[in-house]
């Protein structure tokens, strides 16, 4: 199976790129739209600011790119960053507008949270299963790094949220074929490698393979 990684200059690409290729995927690593085509499901990743992240992907013609896989009935998925620019806005460093394919705005913790970033591990709570995930394992715990979150969420898009200095912080979200992590699934041992596992079964099983 080929998967694509949009590689736009920020993201943490190796560990990711190795964790697919354990799954035996294919990986297309490319900031080219035609290229990225080419596979069956696409992986957003990101690490740094929003607005720089946004002007990456509208410099390169990447996000309209992306708002088009769902209608291409392309799965997609967002981590971390590439979660976050899933969502309508955010407030980092300046205002600047997001994908829109999730209904959200991302905001930072406010002061007086526990610790700022949230970082560590976190146990995730499902309040129902995405459509790619048939079963969770006894541990649910995954590996957080941000200091924003995504508020005034729509509750159907939620599935799961990890408890953060009295904070519900979504950690597994989506909407059709799209899906975000907030966590890293490539860095959560066992519980991410059986996420990302599950959902690569899933565009497998949908692709004939």
């Amino acid at each position: 199976m080929i998967v694509g990684i949009i590689d736009y200059g920020m993201g943490n690409l190796f560990s990711v790129e190795q964790a697919l290729k354990k799954l035996d995927c294919t990986v297309i690593l490319s900031d080219d739209a035609e290229t990225l085509l080419e596979a069956e499901a696409i992986l957003l990743p990101g690490v740094g600011a929003f607005p720089d992240a946004m002007a990456l992907l509208d410099s390169k013609g990447l996000s309209g790119f992306i708002r088009s896989l769902p209608d291409k009935g392309i799965p997609l998925m967002g981590i971390c960053l590439g979660m976050q620019l899933l969502y309508e806005d955010s407030s980092e460093i300046r205002m600047t507008e997001g994908l829109g394919l999730l209904k959200g705005k991302i905001r930072r913790f406010e002061r007086g949270t526990y610790r700022i970033p949230h970082m560590g591990w976190n146990r995730l709570e499902f309040t129902r299963l995405p459509y790619w995930l048939e079963d969770l394992q006894s541990d649910t715990h995954v590996y957080f790094v941000h200091s924003f979150y995504v508020t005034d969420a729509d509750p159907e898009e939620v599935f799961a949220g990890a408890e953060y200095s009295n904070v519900k912080v979504p950690g597994v979200v989506g909407k059709g074929l799209v899906t975000g992590m907030q966590f890293h699934p490539e860095k959560s041992g066992d519980f991410g490698h059986y996420l990302l596992e599950q959902w690569i079964a899933n565009v497998r099983g949908n692709s004939g393979e």
